[in-house]
């Protein structure tokens, strides 16, 4: 049997989204407007994908409890094809994320069973030429997963894969190392870092010229600038693509429908402008509702 078009590895997890009016009052209580729903990177990532009609399969692995098999079963259900690990001693994930007044977020994040994932896990026929591996950075930053991740890297290599990364946290990058960070992701085609990720990869505060340094490591770099849209750069050519203005609800997984947007977009043979205009269409859809995920 033959894989998925798109091979996605990364985090689910349990999103616990709590939007407050005004400043915390720490040592006291704040009023907030708390949403629990469906989340992490990679989960988020696939769902997005496969709103656009895409073949995809995520590479997870989840604890043994109600969340994990609640949440591999609605991606199921939304039409990705998903190879779940049960992990008996760890349970499935949670972030807790705070926004403020203003839309920034900060967020307390339990990766739980995401972290161990091994290399076991990894479906062998998903590994195939003329598939495309999107790895979410969250699954390097942690031991055993590294070591799956890695894995994943190297199979996706051999096979002929194109490959993808998204450097997933500028303050896990900072801890773990931007020369680490690109070591480890060297044989990938794509990077799809934001703003604040980007400058922690090169050191470089300009988005298009952090675009063109990565561009040059990976081939082609794509830099995310919330309002201020994207820059997409080949490390020759720059290409700077609008954000598509909406009422923002919500901003959780914005990152992450773009990312979808603009994969399924460029493996369609997209031109740079075309592909960037299609990712940010839907990551509007998605600051436009509630939670990471499509409806």
């Amino acid at each position: 049997m033959t894989g998925p078009r798109v091979v996605v590895i990364g985090d689910v997890v349990t999103d616990v989204v709590a939007s407050t009016a005004g400043p915390v009052a720490v040592g006291s209580d704040t009023t907030a407007r708390i949403v629990i729903g469906d989340g992490g990177a990679g989960g988020n990532v696939a769902a997005w994908l496969r709103a656009v009609d895409a073949d995809v399969g995520l590479i997870v692995r989840v604890g043994d409890d109600a969340a994990g098999r609640e949440a591999v079963e609605r991606l199921v259900n939304a039409g990705v094809l998903v190879a779940a690990t049960t992990d008996p001693a760890a349970p499935t994930g949670t972030v807790v994320a705070l926004i403020d007044a203003g839309g920034e977020r900060t967020m307390l994040t339990d990766r739980g069973a995401n972290r161990r994932l091994e290399a076991a896990d990894l479906p062998a026929a998903w590994f195939r030429s003329g598939a495309h591996l999107h790895l979410s950075g969250y699954v390097l930053f942690d031991a055993p997963g590294r070591g799956a991740g890695l894995e994943a890297l190297r199979r996706a290599s051999a096979a002929g894969m194109t490959i993808s990364v998204d450097p997933a946290s500028w303050a896990r990058l900072r801890r773990w190392g931007a020369s680490r960070f690109l070591t480890a992701t060297a044989g990938a085609a794509l990077t799809l870092p934001n703003a604040d990720e980007a400058r922690v990869l090169t050191g470089i505060g300009d988005a298009a010229a952090a675009a063109a340094h990565l561009a040059r490591l990976h081939g082609v770099a794509v830099v995310t600038c919330g309002a201020d849209g994207a820059v997409w750069s080949d490390g020759a050519a720059t290409v700077r693509g609008r954000a598509v203005h909406t009422t923002v609800t919500d901003t959780t997984g914005a990152g992450d429908a773009f990312t979808a947007g603009y994969l399924a977009a460029a493996l369609d043979g997209a031109r740079p402008g075309e592909a960037l205009e299609r990712a940010a269409h839907l990551a509007a859809r998605a600051v436009a509702r509630g939670g990471g995920r499509p409806a």
